[in-house]
């Protein structure tokens, strides 16, 4: 095993960062990892989560080291949290109750909830099918939707062994779905994916749900979007920086319960990752990739494969 690993999120101490053969990146958004020759002695880096945007892969396959993630924990998580934003918004579960708290039996009314709607025969638009994504299909299936997907990357095929409808532009997507829920990694290509020219596509009346990373909706057109009823609700539990993003236009009208956002945003604290049992699954996986790949030389997970020499 290693003599030590080290949470880059952690102060960095010179002599320690000499004496680790693993680095360990915990942190969501910290990109101390950026400088890999600060680790002279390490042998693997592992992003501990999914998204692997704030770690150096480039960095480190300059110095041959493989960078790693850990992609299969809290996949229920945050499908669930997935549904539950679209629920909440759509059932109303996020309306009626500040309503009575501030209007008392004033506000013990049905319709005091803007989104309510039905889900039945509905259609449920994913922007990327995997792990995570899939499993909300599968819970929106449940829900007797209908389910279409857009993943350019994905192999042909998928679409036919699901029953889903696979559509090859994100335009359609947005055309045709009533609600989608975003679920792509973070990259040069998704960054900003959800603007102005997708919004201008939409479905009016749709709901848009972003549990993978916050630079992939821009806020500015989804605030537009929302203005102008082409975008009726979204629930958001990632922003593009965060949380340093609660001054902007769109969330300050929400934290001042503007009344043309009432009832129509959520944000939750980039949370749909959590349980207990997923941050447990979440360090254990850590480790056994770190594991595996410096008593048996087997690497997992890897995601800088195409930086590295033959090893």
């Amino acid at each position: 095993m290693a003599r030590s690993t080290t949470d880059v999120a952690a102060t960095l101490d010179p002599e320690i960062c000499k004496s680790v053969d693993a680095v360990i990146n915990y942190s969501p958004t910290l990109n101390v990892a950026a400088a890999p020759s600060a680790f002279p002695n390490a042998k693997i880096a592992v992003r501990s989560g999914v998204g692997f945007d704030n770690i150096d892969t480039a960095g480190w396959g300059a110095r041959n080291i493989p960078a790693c993630n850990v992609p299969d924990y809290g996949t229920t998580e945050v499908a669930d949290h997935a549904i539950g934003l679209m629920l909440a918004l759509t059932r109303g579960t996020s309306s009626y109750g500040p309503e009575l708290v501030r209007d008392g039996f004033d506000g013990w009314n049905f319709s005091k909830a803007p989104l309510v709607r039905r889900h039945r025969g509905a259609t449920f638009g994913v922007v990327g099918l995997g792990r995570i994504g899939f499993a909300a299909t599968r819970r929106a299936a449940a829900f007797d939707m209908k389910v279409m997907f857009y993943d350019p990357h994905l192999s042909s095929g998928v679409d036919l062994s699901t029953g889903y409808e696979r559509v090859h532009s994100l335009a359609e997507l947005m055309g045709r779905s009533d609600v989608v829920s975003v679920h792509a990694p973070l990259s040069a290509t998704t960054r900003g994916l959800l603007g102005a020219e997708a919004f201008a596509a939409a479905k009016p009346g749709l709901i848009l749900i972003n549990t993978a990373r916050g630079p992939i909706v821009d806020l500015s057109a989804l605030e537009a979007a929302m203005r102008n009823d082409i975008v009726a609700g979204a629930g958001l539990d990632v922003l593009p920086n965060e949380p340093g993003d609660l001054d902007h236009p769109l969330l300050a009208a929400w934290r001042r319960d503007e009344a043309w956002i009432n009832g129509r945003l959520i944000v939750t604290p980039h949370a749909a990752f959590f349980s207990p049992a997923a941050m447990r699954d979440l360090r254990l996986k850590s480790t056994e990739v770190v594991h595996a790949f410096l008593t048996e030389g087997r690497l997992t997970n890897c995601v800088n494969a195409e930086y590295l020499r033959a090893r």
